[in-house]
């Protein structure tokens, strides 16, 4: 395949002075008008001030995006090779390593067949962190089963000549499968003590929405396994005969971003709300994160869902939460030194916002948002930092972007 390589000349310009503040400056800058300026689709309260609608803020670092190639077939997920290329899953079935100047390679052989109707394909990817020595992969596909479809999770080697995926093997099934094409989830990160957190959606049915507050049942949760797919020792036990020992949380209804926190270790989540009440979360361990019990959304025809609650006892509250929505999906915090304001922020793509959503957190409060790219009119899908510091996104539209400084 052709590359494409032309720079887009975008510098983002603001009034802050943020290199000349200090790092307190930094982490509560001063904030104009949210960025959102939208009507809500409810007149809900948020729980606590900053809960949504944030002020805005500027990056003054002039800032240069190159599109690497367009050439990509509805990309879905994104990670790096240790030498700086690039792993991309295609929501098609495929899996492609991607040269630093967007050159794409043949499809890897090896990849299970996937189901990819709806919202269902080949989906998140992650590297094993000893890839330098077992060159092992991991990624989330939604599967066909006898009795419907499920979130799998999968691992393989890479070839040494790079031309497959040897010996894949499932390692995770989410069960019950479901006769449907919505909610996977589907990413998959690995934590700091080596195991995997994977997020897994609820399937959007009504039939199978309670299932997230099911403790005998993978859909709607974020799950911790080995490497071999089995529970990872430190789970939290949660109350309930026959609960699963893979749950870390539960109540989730269609997360499609996951990442670790580069200096916490936390995890963080980006969930899709139905009509509004599209969540950032900071996933703790054990906890219930309400769905589809509270929501700060209404279902897609206007109607209350259940009581039509935001808050209860026992039930975390999202850090942030947008409506209208903004369709989040990929999600990375930034750990790199060419954007100094960047520094632990936090990058989401915008499906239906057309756009890159930057927050930047505060003792785990959001103080700040920014929208990034939003003249390219782009679903943007997923989002991952490179060993260059500079960040790397994709979209529905087949495009790879290059974002970093000028």
């Amino acid at each position: 395949m052709k590359a494409f390589n032309y720079l887009i000349p975008i510098t983002i310009i603001g009034s802050l002075s943020i290199f000349a503040a200090c790092e307190e400056d930094i982490k509560s800058p001063v904030t104009g008008p949210p960025v959102e300026t939208l009507p809500a689709n409810t007149e809900y309260d948020p729980a606590f001030s900053g809960q949504t609608r944030i002020g805005s803020v500027e990056t003054l670092t002039p800032i240069k995006v190159t599109v690497l190639t367009s050439e990509l077939n509805a990309p879905w997920g994104i990670t790096n090779l240790p030498d700086g290329r690039l792993l991309i899953t295609e929501k098609g079935g495929e899996l492609h390593i991607v040269s630093a100047s967007g050159e794409i390679s043949e499809a890897l052989d090896g990849i299970p067949s996937v189901n990819a109707s709806g919202q269902g394909g080949l989906l998140g990817v992650c590297i094993d962190p000893q890839f330098a020595s077992n060159r092992m992969i991991y990624w989330v596909f939604s599967e066909q089963r006898e009795n419907g479809t499920l979130t799998a999770v999968a691992k393989g080697r890479l070839s040494d000549d790079e031309t497959s995926i040897e010996n894949a093997s499932v390692i995770y099934r989410a069960e019950p499968a479901f006769n449907g094409d919505l909610h996977y989830g589907g990413r998959v990160v690995f934590d700091t003590e080596g195991n995997l957190f994977v997020s897994t959606g609820e399937r959007s049915s009504l039939e199978t929405r309670p299932l997230s507050q099911s403790v005998t049942a993978a859909l709607g949760k974020t799950i911790r396994i080995t490497t071999d797919g089995q529970p990872a020792s430190g789970n939290p036990d949660f109350e309930g005969d026959g609960a699963l020992p893979e749950l870390y949380s539960i109540g989730h209804r269609n997360p499609q971003g996951i990442a670790i926190h580069p200096t916490t270790g936390d995890l963080w989540q980006s969930e899709h709300g139905p009509r509004g009440g599209d969540e950032i979360n900071r996933v703790s361990s054990g906890a219930n994160y309400g769905w589809p019990v509270i929501t700060y959304g209404i279902e897609y025809s206007g109607a209350t869902i259940g009581e039509g609650i935001q808050q209860k006892v026992g039930m975390a509250q999202p850090v942030y939460y947008w409506d209208p929505v903004i369709s989040p999906s990929g999600i990375t915090l930034y750990s790199g030194n060419h954007v100094p304001e960047w520094e632990n922020n936090l990058f989401i793509t915008a499906l239906s916002g057309k756009h890159i959503a930057r927050l930047i957190i505060n003792s785990n409060t959001v103080v700040g948002e920014e929208r990034l790219l939003e003249d390219q009119n782009q679903r943007f899908r997923d989002i991952t930092q490179g060993p260059d510091d500079a960040l790397y996104a994709i979209t529905d539209e087949g495009r790879l972007y290059k974002i970093d400084k000028e």
